[in-house]
């Protein structure tokens, strides 16, 4: 239970995730209007931990809708248990097809979905419908249907509605950008890369037995990583795989040696890494003369 934006910031500290005052603000409200938090941002700047992270803060079960293209309603919702349908079908006997359709359409021959588990769910739960933005505009259509009233209407069944408003968290990298009808029924958060000092903090708090000058030479040298023209930019999380990655090896600092043989940590492309490895002289050069 949050009683005030501290309240959010502490709890999702606790579960060693910084959040700054607009992040713990803008969550808070999500929170007690019941409205959907609409995330957006680059991939890889904490989306999906922060719905990680909200539900260990509520100590809530997280129900995740991973999304692609083509996901459709019946993947996000339910599907009939065909096979244990047909094992009735056989067993029934003489029985009548009226009576026997009325026996298999019912909760005990469907498998629930993500989105019908957390409508169902007795408990408020946290539903992380992650990287919205990879599927289909009917898609959205459907699920803005369901999370305006929070219910959904199924033929065989009737209208589910749900047992406790879940606290729903939408994330998007920007593939695609959404209909204005989801945003208005959203509270928007746009997360981006953090800053020096910010990453600074979070090495520190995650990263067990990392040195000081380490941790400032590897945020360092991946700021200076976001700032080229690259396949794709190291994430925060690859961030914290290379640090402690450098202190497996027992780094004490960084070396064009060390740099040369994890480069792949972070990169992910060879394209990138030819590139970084042409200036990695310089780079090296540069960030610890800084530290000095």
């Amino acid at each position: 239970m949050f009683n005030s934006t501290q309240d959010v910031k502490q709890a999702l500290l606790a579960q060693k995730y910084i959040a700054n005052r607009k992040l713990a603000t803008v969550v808070y409200l999500a929170y007690k209007l019941r409205k959907p938090l609409l995330i957006e941002g680059p991939a890889g700047v904490g989306k999906t931990e922060l719905a990680k992270a909200l539900a260990q803060a509520l100590e809530t079960d997280l129900i995740r809708l991973q999304c692609y293209e083509g996901l459709d309603e019946a993947k996000a919702l339910f599907e009939w248990n065909y096979q244990k349908q047909l094992l009735r079908i056989q067993s029934s006997g003489g029985r009548t097809w009226e009576d026997t359709k009325a026996d298999i359409f019912t909760e005990e021959f469907y498998l629930a979905r993500p989105l019908l588990k957390a409508l169902k769910a007795e408990e408020k739960v946290v539903l992380l419908v992650d990287e919205l933005d990879k599927s289909d505009e009917e898609f959205e259509s459907f699920l803005l249907e369901a999370l305006s009233d929070y219910q959904v209407s199924i033929p065989e069944l009737g209208t589910v509605k749900a047992t406790s408003i879940p606290v729903v968290i939408l994330t998007s990298n920007n593939y695609r950008e959404f209909s204005d009808a989801l945003k208005r029924r959203c509270i928007h958060l746009y997360i981006d890369y953090p800053s020096y000092e910010r990453e600074l903090e979070i090495v520190r708090l995650k990263v067990e037995g990392i040195q000081e000058a380490l941790a400032g030479q590897v945020v360092k040298f991946v700021q200076a990583l976001r700032k080229m023209v690259l396949k794709k930019a190291p994430s925060i999380s690859e961030t914290l795989d290379w640090a402690r990655t450098l202190v497996l090896l027992g780094s004490e600092g960084l070396d064009e040696e060390v740099v040369a043989d994890t480069l792949s940590v972070i990169l992910k492309y060879q394209q990138d890494i030819a590139k970084v490895e042409e200036r990695l002289g310089g780079f090296l050069a540069s960030i610890i003369s800084e530290g000095n």
